[in-house]
C-alpha cells in the first residue's frame, strides 16, 4: 500500500468498559485501517493505526469524542515502534 502510515494514540478518560475498542474497529474499517484497539492495565486505551494519512486524520479527529458512553480526557500520540505494521482486520482485545 503505497503513501500509508502507522500512527499510534494512547486515550485517557472513561474510555473502559464503555464499548470504546469495538467503537474504533466500528470507524477504522470503513476507512481501510488495519490494527488494534486494547485496554492497557493503567485504564487507558492504545489505538495502533496503519492506512492513509487522511483515514488516519478522520480516526484520530473521531478519538477525541468516542461512543456515547466514553469520556475521553486526552488523546496522545505516541511513536509506533519499529515494525508495528499491522495488516488485515482491525482488531480489539
Amino acid at each position: 500500500m503505497a503513501d500509508t502510515e502507522t500512527r499510534c494514540w494512547l486515550i485517557s478518560g472513561r474510555v473502559q468498559g464503555v464499548f470504546f475498542r469495538e467503537s474504533t474497529r466500528r470507524q477504522a474499517e470503513p476507512l481501510g485501517l488495519s490494527g488494534h484497539a486494547v485496554n492497557l492495565s493503567d485504564g487507558r486505551v492504545e489505538v495502533l493505526a496503519h492506512g492513509r494519512p487522511p483515514a488516519l486524520d478522520e480516526l484520530e479527529q473521531w478519538l477525541h469524542q468516542g461512543p456515547p458512553a466514553a469520556r475521553v480526557d486526552s488523546v496522545e500520540p505516541v511513536a509506533a515502534g519499529n515494525g508495528d505494521n499491522p495488516n488485515g482486520a482491525f482488531r480489539t482485545g
